[in-house]
């Protein structure tokens, strides 16, 4: 299994958000994504949110893991 992840700086908003969040299961990752979407960016929690955020996860690790390892 793939790791995948999400990250916000991927993304830039008025936030500047630097969180980025990764897991082994994408539904483990589609969970925490959406949280975070909702409490620190203010989405509601719908079907659409969660179609989106899965179709921005990435496989492996955000780059500065990859950098270090």
């Amino acid at each position: 299994m793939t790791r995948k992840y999400i990250d916000c700086r991927d993304y830039p908003s008025e936030k500047n958000c630097t969180v980025a969040i990764s897991a082994d299961s994408e539904d483990e990752l589609l969970e925490t994504a959406v949280q975070h979407a909702c409490t620190s960016h203010g989405h509601m929690d719908t079907p659409e949110l969660r179609v989106s955020l899965r179709q921005l996860f990435k496989d492996g690790m955000p780059a500065e893991y990859r950098q270090a390892a």
